[in-house]
This record gives structure tokens, sequence and C-alpha cells, in this order.
């Protein structure tokens, strides 16, 4: 895939949000720790922005913020998943999508057009930064998609409303783009192998749960996209773990 199209990728991944109701008070440490840090590092890059100069993500307290916004460590630490688990950490990976959004869109021009060059410039200044907010948005994303369906299994046939209906079944193609982006921006334009394999196994240790949750017609979709994985994906690691989360895709019947 040419550059250009991992960058188009890469705009539609930011822009993707997600919402649902707030459910519970579970996790709400880790939850606080990440929103505050999400605060603070929203106004450093304001006050980096007005002086006319670039986020310095190495930073010893800027990396701290971040350690605490894509903190993986407390999200593997969680016990399994619950439906009430759907309040706060849908907060917690929307404060983390907003984050990434900052570093990776940073200096782009507004308009209709994406700026290319710009997301050129931060792929490759911000990749580490990047590599490990992917690795979090999909061990995130994965446990809300178990979250959510338990969420919805508890429901009562009159519970189950059109709204809460489309909102699920969104979240669910959601995904799907979210994943394919993911695998094209921080796989195929990774500059360093380790941020590639990052991300790779984040895919490959939460296959099950997309392997269940994507919808047919999406899974398809993201099998046939990853078909041709070993003319595009540079290193040999993060295309073996591709090849594992692709064929649990590929088993589900």
């Amino acid at each position: 895939m040419p550059i250009v199209r991992i960058l188009l990728l890469l705009l539609a991944l930011t822009s993707a949000a997600l919402t649902w109701p707030a459910l519970a008070q579970d996790g709400a440490r880790d939850l606080a720790a990440a929103r505050d840090a999400a605060k603070a590092f929203k106004v450093y890059v304001d006050g980096v922005a007005k002086k006319g100069e670039r986020p310095d993500l190495t930073r010893p307290e800027v990396a701290t913020l971040l350690g605490h916004i894509f903190d993986l460590d407390a999200l593997a630490a969680l016990p399994p998943a619950q439906a009430s688990d759907m309040g706060w950490l849908m907060d917690w990976t929307n404060a983390a999508n907003a984050t990434h959004k900052l570093f990776i869109l940073y200096g782009a021009k507004p308009g209709l057009e994406p700026d290319l060059a710009a997301l050129q410039r931060n792929m490759t200044e911000y990749g580490d930064q990047y590599a490990v907010a992917m690795s979090f948005m999909i061990r995130g994303m994965a446990r809300e998609a178990v979250a959510g369906q338990l969420f919805w299994a508890e429901l009562a046939p009159e519970q189950r409303t059109r709204i809460r209906e489309e909102g699920f079944t969104g979240f669910r193609k959601n995904s799907a783009v979210y994943i394919l982006t993911t695998v094209c921006a921080a796989i195929q334009g990774a500059g360093k192998p380790a941020n590639a394999r990052l991300v790779a196994a984040a895919l490959r240790d939460t296959r099950e749960v997309w392997a269940s949750f994507l919808l047919p017609q999406d899974r398809a979709r993201v099998i046939a996209e990853l078909a041709d994985l070993p003319k595009w994906a540079p290193d040999e690691m993060a295309r073996a773990d591709l090849a594992t989360f692709t064929a649990a895709l590929q088993a589900v019947n």
C-alpha cells in the first residue's frame, strides 16, 4: 500500500470516536489518572503551539503524562471484563483517543484536504508514542467489546431499544475500521520493527475477541485486506502475529 493511503487511513483512525453511557465506577483510579494526565497534556501542547514550536514527547514530565494515559500495565492488571466496565472504560479510551490525535495531527492545516506532509512528519517523529497509543487502544477496545457483549446480553428484550442497537452495531463497525487503519498506519508505516511488533502483538493477543465481535462482512473485509500481508508488512515477527490474528478470524464459521 502506498504511503498516501496509509496516511489517509490514519485520518479515519483519528476521527473515530466511540461513546457509551456511564454504567459503573470500577477502574475509577486509573481513569482519573488518565483523564487528569490528558488534560495536562493538552495544556502542554496548546502552550507549545502558541510558541510556534513542536511538542517534545520525550521530555520526562511529558512522557509521564502519556504513561498515565496509555497505561498498558494498569489495563493488563484489571480483572476480567464485566458489563459494568463500559462507562469508565469508554471514558478512558476516549481520553486516550483524544490525546493521540493531539500529536499525530499536530500542525496539520485545516481544510477539506488532509495535510499529508504534517501526518508524515508526525508519524516519523512520534512513531514510538503512536505505537504505544495504538497498542493501548486495541487492547482497551477489546475489553470494551467483551464488556459490551455482556451488557447487551443482560438487557431485557424491551431494553434493547433501536438507539442502543444502533450504538452497539456502530461500535462493532468502527472496531473493524480501527483495526484496518492501525495495521496500515502503525505496522506498514512503522519506522522501527519494535513499533510494528508492539501493535501486531496487541492484535494477536486480542484475536479471539475480534473474531467473535466483528460483524461477518467486516470480518471478511479485514481478512481480505490482510491477504497480501507478506508483500507489505516489513517485519517478520509482526507478519507472524498478524497471520495468527487473521487465522483466528478465518476460523469463525
